[in-house]
């Protein structure tokens, strides 16, 4: 029997759960991950691996899910397809580590399947405390020859779909230094109710599911190669506690948008996802300080200023 392409996603996201995890242990080199093997009540499971107290991170976690069941009436009118019935499968990583001049990261790819209609999404993206430009380059260079192996029209597309979408509208700043985000890849050019919509319309390549999986796969296979260069470049340097308490600031607007515009978070707790995997993604610690703003001038505020320009990174010299 032929398996499904929902079967086919599945399995590949569970493949690259173990490379990435035992990439990861190695480059830690003192701690290993925890796995928590999960179900849920509506139907399916998952798969959570956590690495905390690591050597070069404080907290990594590399999650897996394969979940089914029926849509709520929020989560249906908001996602294309036909009835309730849904099927979601994907792996979502969050990566916080111990240095302030090693950057967070974030990558995610999954398969959601709702009646008759599929679609594939994902993406990833960089935030440093510290935007150092050969690194954020090397970051966008490595997605943008993934991407143009598919079609030269995905990286600025999607790149701009990034920027738009890592934003903090009451913080009035992106993220990080961004990188790709996609989603609906295969499901129709239609807006969905309560989403943006994508910034530019849709390729016509995306109608064909094979090479959006192809393409997905790319992806996933691309992250180890655009994130570990950058940590052996910088998990060296000497830090101080000014820049560990910037990084903890820094942080806290990274739980501001995972807990108040993360769609995958929004999606977990909507459709009763277990919930420590769902909030896998917050660091281990994090400030909040009363109306901060780094010194004119200052490292800091050099960072702040190369995170809101929206370079186009990918385009600086090597």
């Amino acid at each position: 029997m032929t398996a499904t392409l929902a079967d086919r996603a599945a399995a590949y996201f569970n493949e690259l759960q173990d490379r990435i995890t035992a990439a990861l242990e190695r480059a830690d080199g003192a701690q290993r991950f925890r796995e928590d093997a999960w179900t849920r009540p509506g139907g399916g499971g998952g798969r959570t691996r956590v690495l905390a107290e690591g050597a070069l991170f404080e907290k990594a976690g590399v999650n897996v899910s394969d979940v089914h069941g029926e849509l709520g009436p929020e989560m249906a009118a908001a996602l294309p397809g036909d009835g309730r019935a849904f099927r979601a499968t994907g792996l979502s990583l969050v990566l916080h580590p111990r240095s302030p001049r090693v950057p967070t990261v974030h990558a995610n790819v999954r398969h959601i399947q709702r009646g008759a209609r599929s679609w594939f999404g994902g993406g990833t993206d960089l935030t440093p405390y510290y935007v150092v430009p050969a690194d954020a380059a090397h970051f966008h260079r490595t997605l943008k020859t993934t991407c143009e192996r598919h079609d030269p029209a995905f990286y600025p597309r999607f790149k701009r779909w990034c920027d738009a979408y890592f934003f903090l509208p009451h913080r009035g700043e992106p993220r990080g230094v961004g990188g790709i985000f996609f989603d609906y890849l295969g499901a129709g050019a239609e807006v969905v109710a309560g989403q943006p919509p994508p910034p530019e319309p849709s390729s016509p390549r995306e109608s064909d599911a094979e090479a959006m999986f192809a393409f997905v796969r790319d992806v996933g296979d691309a992250f180890l190669p655009a994130y570990l260069p950058i940590v052996e470049r910088r998990r060296g340097e000497a830090w101080s506690h000014r820049q560990r308490r910037w990084q903890l600031v820094r942080r806290g607007r990274y739980v501001e948008f995972n807990l108040i515009y993360d769609r995958g978070t929004v999606f977990g707790l909507r459709t009763d996802g277990r919930v420590e995997s769902i909030l896998m993604s917050l660091p281990p610690e994090a400030r909040w300080e009363y109306a901060h703003a780094p010194e004119p001038g200052s490292p800091e505020a050099a960072t702040l200023d190369a995170i809101r320009s929206h370079r186009d990174w990918a385009s600086l010299e090597a």
